[in-house]
């Protein structure tokens, strides 16, 4: 039996106490392995340091598979490394040979409840409360615990952005990596923070209308028109103003219609059924 609490030679006789019923509280790597697979002996130092590393957050159970034959069996191991993960008395994932520590760390990581989670879906529940300020002063703590948690700084960027603080928002998507940038959500959020943006300073919708009134094919005002329209939740009919003008003039204050549909393709989602519409309608006019 190793010393560490969080390490543990499991066998027929503790598997229930050692993995199931400890799996109710936290989740349990299960190493099947063996004295002569010479991979199983490069994965489980790594294992084992992971599992000092997480501090409890996750508990490590080796079974040597040539000593417990029945219970690799049971379990289906057909080849040495295997490791099986378990949450709430149920295998929720599989893994097979010598993987990289990082893998290795997301294949555990998503079933573990870190506090800055704890403190998030606090803060989640305060903002339904209408508690925005409590909401974002467990958000920051969050954040102070898990910082480079991307996930966490996109959902911060959405709350102050919903507020009104563009320029906080911004810092918060500025910090992410490169990779992080191009997370959907951040994707979108970029995006509706470019919309603000382009809502400064151009007139008002009832301005608009009078100067399409006067002239339809006004292209500027179809342009601040999409804007207005993209800031109410029109999506759709925000895409048709720009596609009357791809249809007019595609070159346009270089290109600003093309330019505002995929601001909206990011904002909404290549998943959502306008932009898949208003996709086949920019296809047919282009060629």
């Amino acid at each position: 039996m190793s010393e560490s609490p969080y390490i543990h030679n499991v066998n027929a006789q503790n598997f229930q106490s050692v993995v199931l019923e400890n799996s109710l509280n936290v989740p349990v790597l299960v190493d099947f392995w063996a004295d002569w697979c010479q991979p199983c002996q490069t994965l489980m130092p790594m294992l084992a340091k992971l599992a000092e590393e997480y501090g409890g957050k996750f508990i490590l159970a080796k079974v040597n598979s040539d000593e417990e034959q029945e219970l690799a069996s049971h379990f289906g191991i057909k080849s040495l490394p295997t490791m099986k993960l378990f949450v709430d008395g149920k295998i929720v994932g599989e893994k097979m040979g010598v993987l990289p520590e990082p893998e290795i760390r997301a294949f555990i990581d998503q079933y573990i409840t870190n506090e800055s989670d704890n403190l998030m879906d606090a803060a989640n529940a305060a903002f339904e409360q209408g508690n925005t300020v409590e909401g974002l002063s467990m958000m920051n703590q969050a954040l102070a615990l898990d910082p480079t948690n991307a996930d966490l700084k996109i959902s911060m960027a959405s709350v102050v952005m919903s507020q009104g603080d563009k320029d906080s928002a911004l810092a918060l998507l500025g910090s992410l990596s490169d990779d992080d940038k191009k997370k959907q959500e951040a994707v979108k959020l970029f995006a509706t923070i470019d919309l603000s943006a382009q809502l400064e300073g151009i007139p008002s919708l009832e301005e608009i209308e009078s100067d399409l009134a006067k002239d339809p094919g006004d292209l500027m005002a179809l342009l601040h028109k999409s804007t207005h329209l993209s800031a109410q939740g029109n999506h759709e009919s925000a895409m048709d103003c720009l596609l009357t003008m791809v249809q007019t003039d595609l070159q346009f204050q270089d290109g600003a219609a093309r330019k505002g549909l995929f601001v909206l393709f990011d904002m909404l989602g290549g998943e959502h059924p306008a932009v898949q519409k208003c996709r086949r309608k920019l296809f047919t006019l282009l060629h």
